[in-house]
């Protein structure tokens, strides 16, 4: 862990990402006026979870999903129902 003050660390912000990304400081704190302010730290990634198919086998589609259309397709255009 490394102490940097608020000048620093704004004119300095690539060379602490980068001793964070190369992993020569595990957290960097910056201060104002010798006092604590934040903590910079590396981005634990986390791996992706599977979304496409997530619903997979949890509901089933009826065989009569689409029987309404006609009736709503005219509700929609004004036919009336």
């Amino acid at each position: 862990m490394c102490q940097v003050n608020v000048l620093e660390a704004k004119t300095g912000f690539s060379r602490l990402l980068s001793l964070l990304e190369s992993e020569e400081e595990d957290e960097i704190v910056i201060a104002r006026n010798g006092r604590p302010v934040a903590r910079l730290v590396r981005w634990e990634s986390q791996p992706a979870e599977a979304r496409i198919g997530a619903a997979k086998g949890l509901f089933a589609v009826p065989e009569d999903f689409d029987a309404d259309d006609v009736a709503i397709t005219s509700l929609f255009s004004g036919e009336g129902g």
